[in-house]
C-alpha cells in the first residue's frame, strides 16, 4: 500500500482557525436546510396531519429499508428565490427492499405540493439520475400541478417530466407512481406513464380536469371519486393497477412491486470490508482555509476519504499544481484529480489530459476534487500555449464517458471550472463544500476588470476619472459577486446535487459509486482533435 503521509496538525492555530470557520459555515447551512424540512410551516404541516395523512419525508422513510442511508439530493433548491427552499420537492436516492432506487415525494403542505419552476427543474434532474445510472424510480405522488400563476415558466419545458417516464420505461428501467392524494391535470399522466401504479382508498384523485373544469368545459356535473378516485380507477378505467387501503398499505404494495422487480446492477456492490481511510474524517473540518486565497493541500483531503489512505499518485513531480492518481473508494476503484495550488498550468493540463485517457481505457470512475482559480494568464503563458493546453484538458473531459463525480472544495473560477468537470459538462454527480466558492472569476478580480475598462474608455474619451465613483462600483460589484459564489446560491439553481458536510463526503462519495455501478461503466476510445 502506498499510505498517503500527513502533515496536517490538529493542535495548530490555523488548524483551529479553519475549523472554526468550517463550522460557521455548517452552522449557516443547518439554518437553511431547516427551512427546507419545515415545508409550508407549521399551520400546514398540522392541517396535513390532521387529514390523516404522513409528511413527504415520513412516506419516505416508510418506503426505505429500515437503517439504510436516504443520499437526499438538491435540498436547497429555490433558495434566494421567490419560492419555499426545497421546491417543495424531496428527492434523493434510497434503497428499497435490497434495491437502489430513485425516489422524489411532492410535499403537499407547500401549496399543495405545486410544482414552480424550480420543483420541474428538481423533479428533471432526479430523472436524469435515474436513466444515466439505470435506477428505478419511484414517484410518491401528491400534488395539485403547476402552480397556475408561474405557468409560464413550467408548461413548455414541463412536458420533459412525462418524456422521460415513457424513455425510463422504454430502456427498461422500472418506473412506480404512488398517488396518495391530488395528482390532476398533467400530474395525471405521471401514474399514466409509469409502469406501476398505486392509489390509496378515498385519498388518490387522478384526472385530467377537476369537476369546476367539466362542468366549465362539457356542462358535466360530475364528483372527485367517481371522476377520478381510486376505487374507479382500480375497478372501472384500469389506471391504478394496486388498491391501497391507506398510504401504510401503499408503501407496502410499493415495497413488494420493488421486491418482485428482481432489480439487478450491472456492477459490484460497495465492498463491505472496504479498509476505512488511516486518518480521522473529523480533521476534513480544518483543512480548507477560511480565506479561498490561502493554499491547502489535497492529498490531506485524498487521505481521508479513500480506502486505507491508499493512493498512487500520477506524475507526482510534473504539473505539481494538480495532484492526479489511483485509489478506491469503498472498494470502487477511481481516478483522482485535485487542485494543489489553484493554477492550472501548460504542464497540469497536458497530465490531466493524459490522466483522463487512461482511466478511459481502463474503464474507471474520475473524482474531481476542485480548488481552481483557472488557467494561468499572461504574456509567457499565452505565448507557451496555454489556450490549447488547456483546450486539450476540456477536450479530454467533455469526451470522456466514464462516470464522473465533481466536489466543490475551495475556489472553482473561469475555464478551470470547466477543466475539472463542473456542471455543464455532466457529471453524474456534483456536490460543494460550504466552503466553496464558483463564478467567472474572483470578486475582486472581476471589480478590478471592470474597473480597468472604465478608465481606459475615459482616458480614450479624453474625460477625467471619477475615483469616487470608481471605489463605489467596485465594492457593490465585488459584494454582488461574492454573494453569486456562495454555494447556497448555487445549490438554490441546481448547479449542483447539494452541498454537504466534509466529514460525510466519504460515505456521500460511496453512494454516488454504488449508485452509478448499476449501469455499465465504459470508457470513451476515441476523442476529438487535441492541438499539440
Amino acid at each position: 500500500m502506498t499510505v498517503l503521509p500527513s502533515r496536517l496538525d490538529p493542535g495548530s492555530p490555523e488548524y483551529a482557525a479553519h475549523r472554526t470557520a468550517m463550522l460557521g459555515k455548517l452552522a449557516d447551512l443547518d439554518a437553511e436546510h431547516a427551512k427546507a424540512l419545515a415545508g409550508g410551516g407549521p399551520k400546514y404541516v398540522e392541517r396535513h396531519r390532521a387529514r390523516g395523512k404522513l409528511l413527504a419525508r415520513e412516506r419516505i422513510e416508510l418506503l426505505l429499508d429500515p437503517d439504510s442511508p436516504f443520499l437526499e439530493l438538491s435540498p436547497l433548491a429555490a433558495w434566494g428565490s421567490d419560492y419555499p427552499v426545497g421546491a417543495a420537492l424531496v428527492t434523493g436516492i434510497g434503497v428499497v427492499a435490497g434495491t437502489e432506487c430513485v425516489i422524489t415525494a411532492n410535499d403537499p403542505t407547500v401549496r399543495g405540493g405545486a410544482s414552480n419552476p424550480w420543483t420541474l427543474r428538481k423533479a428533471l434532474r432526479a430523472n436524469e439520475i435515474a436513466l444515466r445510472n439505470r435506477l428505478p424510480l419511484i414517484n410518491l405522488v401528491e400534488s395539485g400541478g403547476a402552480d397556475l400563476p408561474s405557468q409560464k415558466e413550467i408548461f413548455i419545458p414541463g412536458g420533459a417530466l412525462f418524456r422521460d417516464l415513457t424513455r425510463l420505461s422504454a430502456a427498461g428501467i422500472p418506473t412506480v407512481a404512488v398517488v396518495f392524494g391530488n395528482s390532476t391535470a398533467g400530474g395525471a399522466y405521471v401514474p399514466g406513464m409509469s409502469d406501476h401504479t398505486v392509489m390509496v382508498k378515498e385519498r388518490a384523485k387522478v384526472f385530467l380536469g377537476g369537476p369546476p373544469l367539466v362542468k366549465m368545459a362539457t356542462g358535466e356535473e360530475s364528483d372527485d371519486e367517481s371522476l377520478g378516485g381510486a376505487e374507479m380507477h382500480a375497478r372501472t378505467s384500469g389506471l391504478a393497477d394496486f388498491f391501497a387501503a391507506d398510504e401504510q398499505d401503499a408503501v407496502r404494495l410499493a415495497r413488494r412491486i420493488v421486491h418482485r422487480l428482481h432489480w439487478r446492477r450491472a456492477g459490484a456492490a460497495p465492498d463491505l470490508g472496504a479498509p476505512a481511510p488511516k486518518y480521522d474524517e473529523e480533521e476534513l473540518l480544518g483543512i480548507v482555509p477560511g480565506d479561498l486565497k490561502v493554499p491547502f493541500d489535497p492529498r490531506e483531503v485524498i487521505a481521508r476519504i479513500v480506502d486505507g489512505s491508499d493512493f498512487d499518485e500520477f506524475k507526482p513531480l510534473y504539473g505539481t499544481s494538480l495532484a492526479t492518481g489511483w485509489a478506491s473508494l469503498h472498494g470502487y476503484p477511481v481516478g483522482i484529480l485535485a487542485n494543489a495550488q489553484g493554477v492550472l498550468f501548460s504542464a497540469e493540463s497536458q497530465k490531466a489530459a493524459q490522466f483522463i485517457q487512461l482511466a478511459n481505457q481502463r474503464d474507471i470512475p474520475l473524482l474531481f476534487l476542485h480548488n481552481t482559480t483557472g488557467y494561468m494568464v499572461g504574456r509567457d503563458y499565452e505565448q507557451g500555449g496555454i489556450i490549447k493546453h488547456g483546450a486539450m484538458m476540456i477536450n479530454a473531459v467533455a469526451n470522456s464517458t466514464v462516470p464522473h463525480i465533481s466536489v466543490l472544495m475551495g475556489s472553482s473560477y473561469g475555464a478551470g471550472h470547466y477543466g475539472m468537470c463542473g456542471r455543464a459538462y455532466d457529471p453524474r454527480f456534483l456536490f460543494a463544500w460550504p466552503s466553496a466558492k464558483s463564478a467567472v472569476m474572483g470578486p475582486q478580480q472581476l471589480a478590478g476588470v471592470l474597473s480597468i475598462v472604465a478608465r481606459q474608455s475615459a482616458a480614450a474619451k479624453g474625460q477625467p476619472y471619477d475615483e469616487d465613483a470608481d471605489a463605489a462600483i467596485r465594492a457593490m460589484v465585488e459584494q454582488q459577486i461574492e454573494a453569486e459564489s456562495l454555494p447556497a446560491f448555487l445549490s438554490g439553481r441546481l448547479y449542483d446535487d447539494g452541498v454537504i458536510d466534509p466529514r460525510d463526503t466519504r460515505t456521500v462519495l460511496g453512494l454516488c459509486l454504488s449508485a452509478i455501478h448499476h449501469a455499465p461503466v465504459q470508457g470513451a476510445r476515441s476523442y476529438g482533435v487535441f492541438r499539440m
